[in-house]
């Protein structure tokens, strides 16, 4: 059916069936009784042909600053002509048709230059700051609690074996060579 409406298509302005067309001869044909337009099937057999070498000139360097709609109707005319036997695409139309679907652009761009160093500045940046903010948190707190001293651990130590505390396993067992509760240095002398 395709192949016949370009044939029609000089003929009308509208491809209608010939029953509708002579009762619509006196009136403008209107757009929902219009099958195809004009313009529509001279794209379809614009498609056909190859796209000029100008347009995929230097498309590596062109096709990031293209306007979206351009960088659309592009690939799409692409498309249409990979729809055809591959033999019949021409050198530049398949290295076009790579590069746009398979090159450095977008989310597969390269970094910029200098971008690592950005990085590994940027994360030194942030451990230096969580290292002051951590002294500076150290340095004005209070001191530790009376029961983070090795004196007061070993006196739970001796209480929790006086009370019997894990008598199979644990801190009041037989032959029990751990540290318990012990886990902290001895207490300054001030």
């Amino acid at each position: 059916m395709l192949r016949t409406l370009p044939r029609a298509a000089p003929s009308s302005s509208c491809l209608v069936p010939p029953s509708i067309r002579t009762s619509l001869r006196t009136s403008k044909p209107s757009p929902a009784i219009c099958l195809f337009d004009r313009n529509q099937i001279q794209t379809r057999q614009a498609t056909a042909h190859a796209i000029s070498n100008p347009t995929l000139a230097g498309i590596e360097k062109r096709w990031e600053v293209m306007p979206p709609q351009e960088q659309a109707d592009l690939w799409m005319a692409l498309r249409d002509r990979m729809k055809v036997d591959w033999h019949d695409l021409t050198t530049q139309e398949k290295k076009a048709a790579y590069w746009i679907a398979f090159g450095p652009h977008g989310p597969r761009a390269l970094p910029p230059p200098g971008e690592g160093r950005k990085i590994f500045g940027l994360t030194m940046l942030g451990v230096a700051v969580s290292f002051a903010l951590f002294t500076v948190v150290r340095y004005q707190s209070r001191p530790p609690p009376d029961t983070m001293t090795k004196e007061y651990q070993e006196m739970t130590n001796e209480y929790l074996r006086n009370q019997n505390v894990e008598p199979i396993s644990g801190l009041s067992s037989e032959g029990y060579v751990g540290k318990g509760q012990v886990q902290s240095k001895p207490a300054k002398k001030s």
